[in-house]
């Protein structure tokens, strides 16, 4: 816990350092070289970790136990571990995007329960906390990240303990905790989050029968109907969610349903908090299969898909745990989807991107600093995340792969390779150019560092964004069928060449050797800001701080005291430095009116 006095020092610290001209340090020199890959470059992945950084950063541990005879459960997924672990199989089938009609072309054996795998709970090891990552209270206006949940770790095929820095397979999802989800049931049919300040619908039950059934879903249009009319818990101004705040609700503890052929869903796990939200697998005795639980977005892609009747919607399937893109006319059909309206901040989802001229971008609304470029080659899960784990780049050298949400975060939806030429993300970023499958000029899809576990048991497939086209071999051509912004999971590991038409019955793309963007935390610092340090990990490697000290007496920059001239406490403030525009809030520090950045000073 910090003291006001420090916790004023820090927060000048972190001031100074932003006001380079006022404080005396000079920019960094134009054209000053990134010690990471150039844009467009290609760079070998990283075979041998690194030896472990100082300050190693605390993981968690966690021993398999052997399986039991007792089928599955719907205990936590994060407390199960498989033993033994199936052998590795190939990707999930993807959906079909019109489910009854297609119902019976997945690719999985018949004889599902005979396949199910026995689950016992897991013994954790003593372990420190993981380290915070953008922990502290986003400002208002910001974009806060809910963490995924996803609490175990994993190698290619098996449930691990979590790894040391410098050890293979370290940096994943289960290593870095965020935002951890906090929900509020308001005993109104609404809930709270209470990371992202949104409040939502509780149940999707549209026709308030009391049971969630295929007479529930809607199509796109109806939903934008459903939800400007609805009125709830007193609220009137209600909205079907973007594609980022429906995704805020994900929760990778689930267990992915694809190919699950049964009518009973006891021993899968949906990826929502079913503790706080009503939740249904698909409607069998409509036609359904169990994993059709696909929910509506109010985002369209900007380009167009297999068979999408001129309009693709993004959708979450809570059932699977992907994001896809559904065309809105199947085969002369609308499609339908279940519907969860939201109300609150509707900015939620929106970037502030902030160009740091040194190899790194910064997200003033998540907090996060992301690597400008990417690996420049396709690298398989183990080979990405050691190559985040190595990355010097800005001078940092405590990079690693993002979570899904995270990675998710970073998806421009309103870009894509059809409709503006690009990759589905901000123009500050390069994205090295690749050609599809189908010979088309496109760009890479990105590892996440979160595993997609499989209901089978495996977890031998990793979560991954495609920032170009997400290719699927249907009606014998390789085509775009989920969109530029698509969530999907493939094996970690494999020859991308054993699937030559792809998997599913929408033939999706294996995409094994996908590339990589590393992130770091920001947003966050602690005492030591001066040199550099902050929150999220070791020191830069080869920082050029000064290391000048704050204002004597804890006296605010002269540029803070300037922006809230004429202006009262409390009153929205903008500071102008070297760097960009910083907003704040104008507050009484050091007996003086000085505009405090979004966010503040860490807490006491």
């Amino acid at each position: 816990m910090f003291s006001k006095k420090v916790t004023l020092t820090l927060f000048f610290i972190v001031v100074c350092s932003l006001m380079i001209a006022a404080c005396g340090a000079p920019p960094p020199p134009p054209g000053q070289a990134s010690s990471g890959p150039p844009p467009g470059s290609v760079q070998e992945p990283a075979a041998p970790p690194l030896p472990a950084k100082e300050e190693a950063q605390a993981v968690q541990s966690s021993n398999e136990q052997p399986a039991t005879a007792e089928p599955a459960t719907n205990a936590p997924a994060a407390t199960e571990v498989i033993d033994p672990p199936p052998a590795a199989a190939p990707a999930d089938p993807a959906e079909p995007d019109n489910a009854i009609e297609l119902v019976a072309a997945t690719e999985e054996p018949d004889q599902v329960q005979a396949m199910a795998a026995d689950v016992a709970p897991a013994t954790s090891m003593p372990a420190t906390e993981p380290p915070a990552i953008n922990s502290e209270p986003a400002p208002t206006g910001g974009y806060p990240l809910v963490d995924t949940g996803q609490t175990a770790c994993f190698d290619n095929q098996n449930a691990i303990a979590c790894p040391q820095a410098g050890a293979a397979f370290y940096g994943q999802d289960a290593q870095f905790s965020s935002h951890a989800p906090s929900y509020t049931a308001n005993g109104d049919g609404t809930v709270t989050d209470n990371v992202t300040g949104l409040m939502w619908q509780q149940t999707p039950d549209t026709n308030g029968n009391g049971a969630i059934t295929a007479a529930d879903k809607m199509t796109y249009d109806q939903a934008q109907t459903y939800c400007d009319n609805l009125t709830l818990a007193g609220h009137d101004d209600w909205r079907l969610p973007s594609i980022k705040q429906l995704y805020s609700l994900i929760d990778f503890n689930g267990t992915d349903a694809s190919g699950y052929e049964g009518s009973d869903a006891t021993g899968l796990i949906p990826f929502i908090d079913t503790g706080l939200f009503d939740f249904a697998y698909g409607d069998t005795s409509a036609g359904e299969r169990l994993i059709d639980a696909q929910y509506a977005s109010s985002t369209l892609y900007t380009g167009s898909t297999a068979n999408d009747g001129g309009r693709t919607l993004f959708g979450v399937n809570l059932a699977d745990g992907r994001i896809k893109g559904y065309g809105l006319a199947i085969r002369g059909r609308d499609k339908t989807f279940l519907v969860q309206c939201v109300r609150g901040q509707a900015t939620y989802g929106q970037n502030h991107f902030v160009d740091n001229g040194d190899g790194a971008i910064t997200d003033q609304a998540t907090g996060l600093m992301w690597q400008q470029a990417d690996s420049g080659q396709g690298l398989n899960w183990e080979e990405a995340l050691n190559y985040c784990q190595s990355l010097t780049t800005a001078n940092y050298d405590d990079w690693r792969l993002p979570n899904a949400k995270e990675l998710q975060s970073l998806v421009d939806y309103s870009r894509s390779p059809q409709a503006t030429g690009s990759a589905a993300i901000d123009p500050l970023f390069t994205a090295t150019p690749l050609t599809n499958e189908a010979g088309q000029a496109d760009y890479p899809a990105y590892w996440s560092s979160t595993t997609h576990r499989k209901w089978t048991g495996a977890y031998d497939q990793g979560v991954y964004v495609t920032f170009g086209r997400a290719m699927g071999y249907l009606d014998n051509i390789w085509q775009d069928v989920h969109g530029a912004g698509a969530q999907r999971s493939d094996p970690k590991t494999g020859n991308p060449a054993d699937y030559p038409t792809g998997h599913g019955p929408q033939g999706d793309a294996i995409r094994i050797d996908n590339y990589a963007r590393c992130v770091r935390n920001g947003a966050e610092w602690v005492e030591g800001a001066g040199t550099g340090a902050d929150a999220s990990g070791p020191s830069p490697a080869g920082d050029q701080s000064t290391g000048q000290q704050p204002p004597a007496g804890n006296s605010p920059p002269q540029e803070a005291i300037d922006a809230c001239s004429g202006l009262s406490a409390n009153a929205s403030c903008q500071v102008t430095t070297p760097r960009g525009a910083i907003n704040g809030t104008c507050m009484s520090t050091a007996g003086q009116l000085a505009c405090v950045p979004e966010g503040g000073p860490p807490s006491q």
